[in-house]
This record gives structure tokens, sequence and C-alpha cells, in this order.
């Protein structure tokens, strides 16, 4: 598990930069990143697919840390500085950008249950808000698709759950497995999520259905999310990776197009980071004000996803 002395000076660099029109460094341009030894992440660039996949590889719960961060922040930046900057006039070999996950059965169980909880205890609100900016900057940079001129898209097998599922509604197109189970648990605990749930289920769904998902805590099926418009593209068990390649060879001939569309989308009904993080600020102070017997839930959760996890990695191992 990642420590929270400091932030890596990659997420510092996010807090600041990533309201720009591009989201590089431009520090990256022609260095490669396929082969880059990572700890949290796992890449792959299929050229001829025209399809770039992160993997997340988390070794310990499957959540939303700073070392975790840290390393996306890099694809982000590499991405940006490779396709996204004109000067730079990058190749036509990125079309798609997928982010799935290696833990089986796990896309992303969300927010570090037990940093939240140590920063509750210790009244540390101002850990609490940096830990939501760094989150929510990131969540905007895949919004936005890094400002290059790609589709994007999340394939989900396994759970979603908190912030994790608020991570896969922020990309363009959301992949799930017929398996897959995707929700908002906070209300559990007396919370709510407040990383961009709000904001992008209210552009998929609107208003009541939002606030239905939220405060219902109820977790869905990926085909009960399917049928109300949230999931994209559903995939059989086992077959996302192989659905995600079909589809995009089967639009090959109107990618122009689609990504037009998300534009498109983008600019009718727009997130803005401003609103994404008034949110984050509502969600840390209402953080500060949950009671011990409430905290203990949320440890009580990490404890249960813990054990799980274990169970999960020796099936397979």
């Amino acid at each position: 598990m990642a420590t929270y002395s400091r932030q890596s000076d990659g997420l510092q660099r996010s807090i600041s930069d990533l309201t720009l029109p591009h989201f590089g460094t431009g520090e990256q341009f022609g260095v490669p990143i396929v082969g880059r030894q990572f700890g949290e992440i796992i890449v792959r660039h299929d050229k001829l697919d025209q399809i770039f996949w992160q993997f997340m590889n988390q070794r310990g719960r499957p959540s939303y840390t700073y070392s975790l961060g840290a390393e996306v922040q890099q694809v982000q930046d590499w991405i940006a500085d490779n396709y996204a900057r004109p000067a730079n006039g990058g190749p036509d070999d990125l079309r798609y950008f997928v982010c799935a996950s290696k833990t089986p059965g796990i896309y992303n169980l969300g927010g570090d249950l037990r940093h939240f909880a140590e920063c509750i205890r210790t009244r540390d609100l101002a850990a609490m808000r940096r830990y939501a900016e760094t989150c929510v900057r990131m969540q905007f940079a895949n919004y936005n698709a890094f400002g290059a001129p790609i589709i994007t898209m999340a394939l989900v097998q396994g759970d979603a759950l908190g912030g994790g599922f608020e991570h896969a509604l922020a990309f363009d197109v959301l992949v799930a497995e017929r398996s897959a189970r995707l929700g908002l648990p906070e209300i559990v605990f007396n919370l709510f999520p407040g990383m961009g749930a709000y904001s992008f289920l209210l552009r998929r769904v609107g208003r009541k259905a939002a606030e239905r998902f939220i405060l219902e805590g109820k977790i869905y099926s990926a085909e009960e999310l399917y049928d109300l418009g949230i999931v994209d593209l559903l995939a059989e068990d086992g077959q996302g990776e192989a659905a995600i390649v079909e589809y995009c060879q089967r639009n090959r001939n109107r990618f122009a197009a689609e990504r037009a569309v998300y534009r498109a989308r983008r600019a009718a009904n727009p997130v803005e980071i401003d609103e994404l993080l008034q949110i984050t600020n509502v969600w840390a102070e209402t953080a500060m004000t949950l009671t011990e017997a409430d905290v203990r839930k949320m440890e009580r959760l990490a404890d249960a996803q813990e054990r799980r996890i274990r169970r999960s990695i020796a099936a397979v191992g």
C-alpha cells in the first residue's frame, strides 16, 4: 500500500496542469513507454489494431492510491505528448485507449478506505481534499481523452465499486463483461461518491436516476446497466478484450465520425473541472462529519474486500 506523507512529483504536477488544453508535460515525445517498468500497471500498444491497453495491476487492495495514480499520470502524459500536440504530428497507430484490470474478478474497488479512516480520525480535511482533487483531475484527463484525437474505453471485468465505477464512467465507451458488478456503496458508511459519479451519471441518466444510484447504494449487474444505457457494450465473460478488438475493427471506417460524436457530447453537456472540484470539497467536508461507527463500517468493508482479494488470488494461483 502507498503511504501518504507526500504526493509523488507526477501527482503534484497534475494538480496544477490538468486544466490546460493539453495534458502532457512535453518531456516524453518520442520516448517509448511500452517496456517501461511499472509497479502498479501493465501497458501494451497493439499498433496494428491501433489500441493502447492499460491494465491496473496492484499488489494490495485494488483501489486508487497515489502510487497507482503516479503511474497512470505517466501514461496520460505520454499519450498527450506523442499524440495530442499538433507540432508532434503523432502517427496513426493509436485510435483507442482501453483501461482494464489484471486483478481476478475486480476492476477497481474505489477509494483508499484505510487512508480515509485515518484522515477522518485525525481531522485531516486538507489530506482528504488533496486526495480527492488528485483523483478528479485524473478523471478530467480521462474524460477529455488526454487532449488526443482518440476514443477512450473502460473494460470492466469483475467488480467496479465506488470510485472504480466512477472511473469507468469517465470514458467515452463503457464495456463490461456479463458477470461484472458495478455500484456506489458509499451510503453504507454515510458518505457519497464524490469523485465524478454525480456529474457523469447526471449526463447519462438524468438527475433523478443519478441520485437514486447514489442514495440506494445498490450493486447492479452489467446487464442491468446495459439495459439502462450506462454500459455501452456488453461482452460475454472472458471475451471483453476480444469484443473490444472486434468493435474497433468493425467501426474502423467510421472512426472519425464516432470520435466526433463523443467530442460533440462533451461540447453539448460538458463536465467542467470546477464542477468536479466543488463536489470533491462537499465530499471531503461531509467525510469529516462521519461518526466513529461510520468509520468502523468503512474499515469492515475494507477488511471484507481484502479477504475476498486473497481468496481470488489463491484461486487462480
